[in-house]
């Protein structure tokens, strides 16, 4: 059976935990999108770890972990993201590489860096990791698959020689940076080569063989709903698409596979970066939640920056869960919110004096305001409940508030940023 496993909002959900856990019952893992840019937490008899590229599942000996080919492969960084892992004493973990996935290469780091420098105060927030420079010559054909490093070598550096010359004349008369050195690049991908080979497998026919012997497959995503290109807050989006729909293209497997989609929604809301952000708070209100927020508080798992904060967003999370194609819901960071005597949630969006329910796109999101309605607090810490049943009335009120507006299921009550600390509500 394939499980996709994806954030209903801007990312940060805490599908890293929900991931990891599942993955217990789980053969192979795979992480079909996005690249190092964005990471996810997770605390488990090993410690505590922030992955970024590598799968949430990596952390069982049973289990396979998978780079498919949708993802942004950063190929020295994820030979260090393994060897941090068994450094701190997790057992070196089966990783295999889709040959057709494609490397990302340190000038996109640059080109990345350099554009969010000159368009200044107009920038999209980014985390700098090459990720929308990486995209763009993957779809302008210009990147590089893992598979043209076996190819003959002759015909690489030819490649290496035609696309340096475009970057040149963009970092020359644009950007007033140093030129790329072909021979440099081409040595670059020789390290590459070396690095990636022993994990180098034709995916989307491993996972074939999978599926037809019934293996439990979970697809992870990075990010969430709202930072999909094509129905998130274009154009402060990812580069990438975030929905369980393109686990399929991402991962090789026919979309017909997925048979369930886990999608994980906070118990308030937080973002990193710029872009609409309807029900956020500001000042003290925020700083309180924020330092409180998640495991360690509500900083960025990749760069550390504090996130925005805000509410719950019912309007966002339907949506996040309608486009997600939501089969199931995991509710995470509950316990946080223990300390409230009341807790507002945005029911509904006013924009230009009407009230609405549904998401709207970017330029009217910029003018929305939020309705809010308040519901009791519980005022207790509800870490280490683990019947449904046993949580404060208040808190179950809350919950199933939440499940009314969602209109899915919710099966699951994160109450900790611990692996066991959940609450299954099937």
């Amino acid at each position: 059976m394939v499980r996709a496993i994806v954030g209903a909002n801007w990312g940060d959900e805490g599908k890293g935990k929900i991931t990891d856990m599942l993955a217990k019952e789980s053969d192979i893992i795979i992480r079909f999108q996005g690249g190092s840019n964005a990471g996810h937490t997770i605390i488990n008899n090993y410690g505590r770890f922030a992955l970024h590229l590598l799968p949430s599942g990596v952390f069982y000996g049973h289990t396979t972990s998978i780079i498919g080919n949708g993802v942004a492969l950063n190929i020295p960084f994820l030979v260090k993201e393994l060897e941090s892992l068994v450094s701190q004493g997790v057992p070196m973990p089966h990783i295999l590489v889709s040959d057709r996935a494609q490397i990302l290469m340190p000038y996109h780091v640059l080109f990345d860096t350099y554009e969010e420098e000159r368009l200044g105060g107009k920038s999209f927030g980014s985390t700098k990791s090459g990720i929308a420079p990486f995209y763009s010559d993957k779809y302008a054909k210009i990147g590089f698959q893992v598979s043209e490093l076996f190819e003959d070598e002759a015909a690489l550096k030819d490649k290496v020689q035609r696309v340096c010359e475009t970057k040149n004349v963009l970092l020359e008369h644009l950007y007033h940076k140093p030129l790329l050195n072909p021979d440099e690049v081409l040595a670059e991908l020789m390290e590459y080569k070396k690095m990636v080979e022993p994990y180098v497998c034709d995916v989307s026919a491993y996972l074939h063989d999978a599926i037809k012997e019934g293996k439990n497959i979970l697809l992870e995503g990075q990010l969430g709903s709202l930072k999909d290109p094509d129905h998130g807050i274009y154009p402060m989006v990812t580069s990438s698409s975030t929905l369980a729909a393109y686990g399929a293209i991402g991962a090789g497997i026919p979309p017909y596979e997925i048979k369930e989609i886990t999608t994980v929604v906070k118990a308030y809301s937080s973002a990193v970066g710029a872009g609409a952000f309807v029900s956020e708070i500001f000042g003290d209100e925020a700083d309180e939640l924020r330092r409180r927020g998640g495991d360690k508080g509500e900083f960025g798992a990749t760069t550390g920056r504090p996130r925005r904060v805000g509410w719950f967003d019912a309007v966002a999370s339907r949506y996040g869960c309608r486009i997600q194609g939501a089969t199931e819901v995991a509710l995470t960071v509950l316990d946080v919110l223990g300390y409230l005597d009341e807790i507002p949630i945005c029911v509904g969006y006013e924009i230009d004096g009407e009230v609405v329910k549904d998401f709207p796109v970017t330029y009217k999101l910029e003018k929305a305001k939020p309705v809010l309605k308040t519901l009791p607090g519980w005022k207790c810490d509800i870490r280490g409940i683990k019947k449904y049943e046993d949580l404060p009335a208040e808190c179950r009120n809350y919950i199933e508030t939440i499940e009314a507006e969602l209109g899915v299921p919710v099966t699951m009550v994160s109450n900790g940023p611990g692996r066991d600390e959940i609450i299954m509500r099937k």
